[in-house]
């Protein structure tokens, strides 16, 4: 639950939050949009079982990333991380900084009800807001068939990440899906050229179906 006033503070029980968000084995509490945090970027996650991967493993490099310094605080149950091949222990109450954003993590969890806290930004840097969370009004209108309005989206954060591969690569999937294979095509390649690890999405995305057999596709996702 969040409380606003119209003086000092917001408040949120983080517990609360991500028990409401009940979206599968990883339940996340967006804080940072939701207490309208603007200096640095904070969400929390939860799982509801032990041995679960509470921090998928990743980098800050990809194409929805901005290279983010990240500090993980287990704020209840207990969790193992792995950070860059090293395992590091982390019982309620550690704090975990990753300070390179090459470094792969990831962190699996001990007990059930594990709760962890993320705070990110680039280092020396104001806030932004990254290219994925900018893209997470897409899936609506993506889901509800509107390829038109997500494709907007889509070009939106375009502008203000220019040559991102994350929106790229949505740009051609919209454009596939509307039928304008060439432009399709061309931001596709744009896309595999920034983030080269989209080439292997983009061999089992039905977005690409009209796509298959078409020369210059099957070369794009070509190893």
């Amino acid at each position: 639950m969040t409380t606003a006033t119209d003086t000092a503070s917001k408040t949120i029980s983080i517990e609360e939050a991500t028990l409401a968000a009940n979206a599968g084995e990883r339940q996340y509490a967006r804080l940072r949009t939701d207490l309208g945090i603007k200096a640095f970027g904070v969400s929390a996650v939860r799982s509801a079982a032990a041995g679960t991967e509470i921090v998928p493993e990743h980098d800050e490099t990809g194409p929805g990333s901005d290279r983010h310094e990240e500090l993980y605080v287990v704020l209840a149950g207990h969790a193992v991380f792995n950070v860059a091949g090293e395992e590091v222990d982390a019982p309620q109450g550690t704090a975990v900084f990753v300070g390179d954003p090459e470094t792969r993590r990831a962190a699996v969890t001990k007990e059930d009800g594990t709760i962890i806290l993320a705070v990110g930004g680039r280092a020396g840097e104001a806030f932004r807001v990254t290219p994925g969370e900018l893209m997470r009004g897409f899936m609506e209108p993506y889901n509800a068939k509107d390829y038109a309005g997500a494709l907007e989206i889509a070009k939106n954060v375009l502008d203000t990440f220019p040559g991102n591969g994350l929106a790229l690569y949505n740009i051609a999937c919209m454009e596939a899906l509307l039928g304008r294979p060439d432009d399709a095509l061309a931001h596709l390649g744009e896309a595999i050229e920034a983030a080269p690890r989209l080439r292997e999405n983009a061999t089992t995305d039905e977005d690409f179906v009209s796509l298959r057999g078409n020369g210059r596709f099957e070369e794009l996702i070509a190893n």
